[in-house]
């Protein structure tokens, strides 16, 4: 089975055994309680020749997401709209553990859940991007780079992910008679339509012995003995991932449940911060 994360660390036997009796006190080792996430912050538009882009820190995981647009032949079995397509690297810099090359089965596995928590969540209507139907239509790639890995990177990949598109804006296409491309105008955009009534996240849990804790740091990780990803939608679940580690009935069903409420909270975080998001950091 796959995993989304990276092979797991050496931990100190003195340091497993402190975390474990805090976990079982209902504290972290960090301060939080078992179901609060770190501190979260947003820049976007940070990257100059992205049509889209933010970065997302999440404690001390760091995450960047990069949006690029381009015209492309739709689908032959859906003519009449466009594509995303979600790419996912993890910096050989970003962990002890992460050897330079292309992206491995983890870091493939991560952007599939993010991808197919997007696509699924209706918060992107693929119609508005077809251009002529059959013909023409905008192709969204989104490339998220991990900067710094300590823990949850799907969470922090699909927040980044969701606010690089929420900056992204479409240049203005000019079409002759026949509906052949004359011009793409980068100097006017258009933002995307998107709906963030349905803005899609996904809530990660870890099991560690039968405690349940939400947003887990690399190293509580490195001790789980299981993990279990939840993609949100407006208040509906439109993914899970299981990846590792067995759970009961009672437990999914409090993941689910817990899943959709801190979903509420950190949408109206994100909401609130792209109001008016910092974009002091260029890249």
């Amino acid at each position: 089975m796959l995993s989304v994360t990276q092979e797991r660390s050496v931990i100190p036997k003195l340091k497993q055994e402190v975390m474990k009796k805090m976990v079982e006190q209902g504290v972290r080792i960090d301060g939080r309680g078992l179901n609060d996430y770190r501190k979260l912050s947003i820049s976007v538009g940070v990257v100059k020749t992205a049509d889209g882009s933010s970065l997302v820190t999440l404690g001390n995981t760091k995450v960047i997401a990069g949006v690029k647009v381009e015209v492309g032949k739709p689908f032959e079995d859906t003519p009449d709209e466009g594509a995303l397509i979600v790419n996912l690297e993890i910096a050989p810099t970003a962990s002890p553990d992460v050897e330079p090359g292309p992206p491995d089965e983890n870091a493939i596995e991560i952007a599939r859940v993010v991808d197919r928590t997007i696509r699924h969540s209706g918060f992107l209507d693929f119609k508005t991007l077809s251009i002529v139907s059959g013909k023409h239509a905008w192709f969204l790639w989104v490339d998220v780079y991990v900067l710094n890995h300590d823990g949850n990177l799907v969470d922090a990949s699909t927040i980044a992910a969701v606010t690089a598109l929420m900056n992204t804006a479409l240049p203005k296409v000019e079409l002759d008679p026949s509906g052949n491309i004359i011009k793409i105008d980068k100097s006017s955009r258009a933002p995307l339509t998107l709906n963030t009534d349905k803005l899609p996240l996904t809530i990660t849990h870890i099991k560690m012995g039968n405690i349940l804790l939400i947003d887990p740091t690399r190293d509580e990780e490195d001790l789980s003995d299981g993990t279990y990803i939840v993609g949100v939608a407006g208040g509906n679940v439109v993914a899970i991932q299981k990846v590792m580690g067995a759970f009961t009935r009672d437990e999914i069903n409090y993941m689910i449940n817990n899943s959709t409420n801190q979903y509420a909270r950190l949408k109206d975080l994100i909401i609130n911060a792209m109001r008016n998001p910092s974009t002091e950091l260029k890249l």
